[in-house]
């Protein structure tokens, strides 16, 4: 099923101050060292012991992990964008890690929509998106400038075109 296409906006239905809400990701520890294992194999992410003597004390999930999740929650439905979420860059911090037990889900808001000059069929949308816990607490902020399409110009045809027709 794709999820982005079920009510898409597209850059003329976009204001600043718009947001949205994903839905909820439930994390566990089998997801969190099945990542580390494959993408991001240090202690603190792969071994409890390691972890708990880090400065996380305690077992925490990658914050690469953190991110893919952000997008799935994002492509999911939680920022419904015309022909998908398409990154021209932005910027990601992680303010606190994200732990075993941990439900995430994202709040997104628009924070700027830039239509472009040279290419009138588009634009780029700055999102702030911040991935929350259950508790409220953020897991990650990212802010990311989206190639978002505008809606298909109509021609208007002259009156002597639709009378010849």
């Amino acid at each position: 099923m794709e999820f982005w296409n079920q009510h898409p906006y597209h850059l003329d239905d976009l204001q600043v101050g718009q947001r949205f809400t994903s839905g909820l990701h439930e994390m566990d520890e089998g997801q969190i060292l099945a990542f580390a294992e494959e993408f991001d194999p240090q202690g603190f992410h792969l071994d409890h012991e390691a972890a708990t003597a880090s400065l996380f004390g305690g077992l925490a999930a990658s914050g690469w992990h953190t991110a893919a999740i952000t997008m799935k929650l994002l492509v999911r439905g939680g920022l419904p964008i015309a022909g998908g979420i398409i990154g021209a860059g932005g910027e990601v911090s992680w303010p606190g890690p994200t732990r075993p037990d941990d439900r995430l889900h994202v709040e997104a808001e628009v924070v700027e929509i830039t239509p472009s000059r040279s290419k009138p069929d588009r634009g780029i949308v700055t999102v702030r998106c911040e991935t929350k816990n259950q508790r409220g607490d953020v897991r990650q902020v990212l802010v990311a400038k989206l190639v978002v399409p505008r809606r298909a110009v109509r021609q208007s045809i002259s009156p002597q075109i639709l009378a010849s027709v």
